[in-house]
């Protein structure tokens, strides 16, 4: 198993999608199918790509007009040979907040 999967894995971890810079631009990434999270607890930090599976996500705590509330997101990506799904929660207000990964196989 590798261990930088295996890690995130185990617990909910800081996250940070300042790549965006406003509410609005996580929006229309997020309609796009495919957003950038950073897990900022590993060495120098880990950016994923979640290709974003819609039914999983919650946006009905989200006004991006006024940036607050909360997303939730979730998507598959391979990490270092291993097909995993990320799980992120994001306040809009600072675009940071928690996430993890699930292994779906590996």
């Amino acid at each position: 198993m590798d261990e930088l999967a295996q890690r995130l894995s185990e617990g909910d971890h800081p996250i940070t999608s300042q790549r965006y810079k406003s509410a609005e631009e996580l929006k229309q990434a997020i309609e796009r199918g495919y957003v950038l999270v950073k897990f900022t607890d590993t060495r120098g930090g880990t950016e994923l790509g979640l290709r974003l599976e819609q039914e999983r996500c919650d946006l009905s705590r989200a006004d991006f007009a006024q940036s607050t509330g909360t997303v939730q997101l979730a998507g598959t990506l391979t990490l270092n040979y291993i097909k995993v799904r990320g799980h992120a929660q994001l306040e809009l207000a600072t675009l940071n907040g928690t996430g993890h990964l699930e292994i779906i196989e590996g």
